[in-house]
């Protein structure tokens, strides 16, 4: 939806654990938790709204100035799997087929007859993100899937039968994920939500390897 070049980089990239931080790394998924800053383009707040989505960076030829004053302040992730890690589904402006998915597969993991409002997923993610949950079957988690290690801070992500180690730069595929306590990052209801069929949009993976 926007790009901008400037001379230091804004305070607007997302981590997997949902941190708001500045990096000159760009991103291919835009995201959006209402106003989080204000007028001088300065981070004050990390939510404002219950719902959090990710959205396309270029939609309909929609050109948005970033930060603008009492505007809601545009994210960026590296890809799907930071978004859903950090607890953004899909938007229902841009991304209306990949939200639909969303319904259907969250439908199924709650054994639901109907497809469930965004409300309702909404309430669910705003009590599971930003926390680190216990792990029952590391091997039995979905491609998609974020954990951490102890206290080590890194973030691997679940894909192909492998573990690939998260950057803001992208992936680089490690044989494995160390030793230590192994916590879960991307939000559980969304780890029912791979399982039971969603499509998400690949990963940026490197071809490097540890």
């Amino acid at each position: 939806m926007m790009r901008a070049t400037q001379a230091s980089p804004r305070q607007n990239r997302v981590t997997p654990f949902g941190e708001i931080l500045a990096t000159p790394h760009r991103g291919t998924l835009m995201g959006n938790r209402g106003c989080l800053h204000d007028d001088d383009g300065r981070v004050v707040r990390d939510s404002q709204n219950r719902a959090w989505i990710s959205c396309l960076t270029q939609w309909q030829g929609w050109q948005r100035q970033l930060m603008a004053p009492g505007s809601y302040t545009e994210l960026f992730f590296l890809d799907e799997p930071t978004a859903l890690a950090a607890g953004h589904r899909p938007c229902n402006t841009c991304r209306t087929e990949a939200l639909t998915q969303f319904k259907q597969a969250w439908a199924i993991a709650t054994s639901a007859k109907n497809l469930p409002r965004v409300a309702e997923m909404d309430a669910a993610l705003r009590q599971q993100c930003g926390r680190l949950h216990a792990i029952d079957d590391l091997e039995a988690l979905p491609d998609g899937a974020m954990i951490t290690v102890g206290d080590t801070g890194g973030a691997w992500l679940r894909w192909e039968d492998s573990w690939w180690r998260w950057s803001f730069a992208g992936y680089q595929q490690e044989r494995a994920v160390g030793e230590g306590d192994f916590l879960l990052i991307t939000p559980p209801s969304i780890v029912a939500v791979l399982k039971a069929g969603y499509r998400m949009l690949e990963p940026t993976l490197e071809l490097s390897r540890a």
